[in-house]
């Protein structure tokens, strides 16, 4: 093919047959409303599929197509192409060798993207094609800020050895946005979102600084030699935040947005006194896509529609347990964006309030005023509310409100730290509460972990070490296990980790007269038998190794999140170890 002569996509899917020229000429009367490309139109219109666009093309401009989702990217290469050109261009650099530079495009009839790449390249290119949200994902993996984050430190640690600058007075004008902290702050903020992390932590050591940021649970770190640039990085997010600049003694909270790259973020600061400096931890919240979808957490299908049904109840309470970022808060608000309509009143009280929901009145909790849960909830409770969302159940007396409230007219929804659906009893028990008022109140409770999503991109076959071996073999039988798990081996996509994205596992307890009955009369052993032969339960760790035997997760996230369940009786893992498809 030559590049320059003008090829026109509708024409040549034509050519190939792919469309007709009735489905073309629609297409385009809908690109002029639209305004949105052609290859777009023609695949929301349902024309055709992506790959039977990609495929004729590749068979028609005689180019190959490149699976960019299991493609082994050199970094040098990619960037001979800056991101702002390949965003815009829709390309990437795949390779470069004596005959040149092979390029991946969405749109390899750009003639346009084409002449603009080979002045910047100024070396031959050969074309490539590749799908578009595979390559919108890879510009969004490969061009990390790391360099750039590394430059601006530079930068900010040279002006600040020159001794003579007013850092504060600096820092504080609204008007210097090219100031090399605040060029290093964006950089750290667009670095967090491309590569999706939940957290940022700058930590000052004694001769480095580390920034850290928290990515599918697990934390990634970055070290910088320019400890110096630590109290400027400090100084900025506080002010940010409208913290006391001048109190480095004492912990402080806060909170600010800042937009990214189309993004609403909002910001939870912490910061805290460390040995040399004080260390900060940003909580990222994405407001942009709003919260999640209920049927989108990745609750089973069954599972997902009594939960729904549980949640549509008229009163009762259901507790949604796990430790710290395990993802309660995200199916809290899940639910209640599907219980969000006109007819109902909802109430929440948080601390903090995290993501801002349209016509359900959210509550702060503040103790330094004394606007605590118990207070806050007892006044809700009086603007006839038809559901409550209380953050967390802290004490007996927030618990012991909100169990009542349950009992008299109210869906009542709460977290709770436990580690299983089933020990949830026990700790409300040992917080004061009678077990008359949970049996007469608590209709569910779903317990919850997040485990990691093997990549897509390096996923290989995984044989199983000792340590996963012995595990297995206590649950089920090994030798008649005939299952090849799976793991990732690291790509680009994933950072070399090996995972990318989570996804939930969930376990549902609901309340029958049974397990209501025993409970009420206080006996604990008959209730957690009984809890665990309910008939639609399934615990933690077995839907976990369902997902390993699916290839979705590895046998390693499985035995960690069952490291801190509480160990199972024979009777359960018996009962639970048949429902594991092979």
């Amino acid at each position: 093919m030559n590049p320059r002569k003008k090829v026109r996509l509708g024409d040549l899917l034509v050519e190939s047959q792919v469309i007709t020229s009735d489905q073309l000429n629609q297409a385009l009367t809908d690109q002029k409303r639209t305004g949105q490309k052609l290859g777009r139109v023609l695949i929301d219109d349902g024309y055709l599929t992506e790959d039977q666009m990609l495929d004729a093309l590749s068979r028609q401009l005689k180019i190959p197509f490149v699976d960019l989702l299991h493609y082994k990217f050199n970094p040098e290469v990619v960037k001979l192409i800056p991101e702002i050109q390949a965003r815009r261009f829709r390309s990437v650099a795949l390779t470069s060798d004596d005959n040149g530079i092979l390029v991946g495009m969405a749109d390899p009839t750009n003639i346009f993207a084409y002449d603009e790449l080979s002045k910047i390249l100024k070396q031959p290119i050969r074309m490539a094609v590749v799908r578009e949200s595979d390559l919108l994902r890879t510009i969004d993996t490969v061009y990390r800020k790391t360099e750039q984050i590394s430059g601006f430190a530079e930068q900010l640690n040279e002006e600040l050895t020159e001794g003579d600058i007013d850092l504060g007075a600096m820092l504080a004008d609204a008007d210097v946005a090219d100031a090399p902290v605040v060029k290093l702050l964006a950089s750290l903020f667009e670095d967090a979102i491309q590569i999706k992390a939940s957290d940022i932590h700058i930590e000052p050591d004694e001769k480095v600084l580390r920034i850290r940021q928290r990515v599918d649970g697990v934390l990634q770190e970055h070290t910088m030699d320019e400890v110096r640039i630590a109290p400027a990085l400090v100084l900025r997010v506080k002010l940010m935040a409208g913290l006391d600049i001048s109190e480095k003694r004492l912990p402080q909270d806060g909170r600010f947005s800042v937009r990214i790259k189309d993004h609403n973020i909002d910001v939870r600061l912490s910061t805290m006194p460390v040995q040399y400096g004080e260390s900060v931890v940003m909580r990222l919240l994405d407001q942009t896509g709003g919260t999640l979808d209920l049927s989108r957490i990745g609750m089973p299908k069954t599972m997902l529609d009594r939960f729904e049904q549980l949640i549509q109840r008229p009163h009762g309470m259901i507790l949604v347990t796990g430790p710290t970022g395990s993802g309660k808060t995200t199916t809290l608000y899940a639910a209640l964006q599907k219980l969000n309509v006109a007819e109902k009143k909802i109430i929440t009280v948080e601390d903090p309030v995290e993501y801002k929901l349209p016509r359900i009145n959210q509550v702060q909790i503040n103790s330094d005023i004394g606007l605590s849960f118990a207070k806050v909830l007892r006044s809700a409770l009086r603007q006839d509310p038809d559901i409550v969302l209380i953050g967390e159940m802290r004490d007996e007396e927030t618990a012991e409100i909100a169990l009542r409230a349950a009992m008299t007219g109210h869906l009542v929804l709460s977290t709770l730290h436990t580690n299983d659906a089933v020990s949830t009893v026990n700790r409300l028990m040992d917080i004061g509460i009678k077990n008359y008022l949970l049996a007469s109140a608590l209709h569910a409770i779903l317990a919850q972990r997040l485990v990691r999503r093997v990549c897509e991109s390096c996923a290989q076959p995984a044989e199983l070490n000792d340590q996963q071996k012995a595990w297995l073999n206590s649950f089920v039988n090994e030798d008649n296990f005939n299952v090849t798990f799976k793991h990732g081996i690291g790509c680009a996509h994933c950072n070399y980790t090996g995972y990318q994205g989570r996804i939930g596992v969930y376990e549902l307890l609901e309340f029958d007269r049974d397990l209501s009955n025993a409970l009420a009369y206080g006996d604990t052993g008959v209730f957690l038998e009984k809890a665990r032969q309910s008939r639609h339960f399934r615990p933690l760790n077995m839907v976990a190794l369902q997902y390993a035997v699916e290839g979705i997760t590895t046998m390693d996230e499985v035995i960690r999140i069952s490291a801190d369940i509480d160990s199972v009786v024979d009777e359960e893992i018996d009962n639970a170890s048949e429902e594991v498809s092979v």
